[in-house]
């Protein structure tokens, strides 16, 4: 598996996990936290919009459209291309 495949994975993997209830900014800071700069799954869900704080919240972490599109996208099964005769 090439580290973008096990990047995508555990991005997948931290969107299952918020999308279960939404987390406090400390439970997602003590659950995946990394020291590992190629796997900031946090910080990457963050700048891409997968998750955001809720408003009017004590810095709740929820999924956005975005995020759950995301998660949507690798559960579907793969569908054949149909290639041109």
């Amino acid at each position: 598996m090439s580290e973008i495949e096990a990047a995508v994975l555990l991005m997948i993997q931290f969107l299952d996990w918020v999308a279960e209830r939404p987390r406090s900014h400390d439970d997602v800071m003590e659950a995946w936290r990394s020291s590992c700069p190629r796997f900031p799954v946090w910080e990457d869900a963050l700048i891409q919009g997968l998750i955001h704080y809720e408003r009017g919240s004590r810095r709740l972490v929820v999924l956005t459209d975005k995020g759950r599109a995301k998660i949507a996208a690798a559960e579907a099964p793969s569908r054949p291309v149909a290639r041109a005769s």
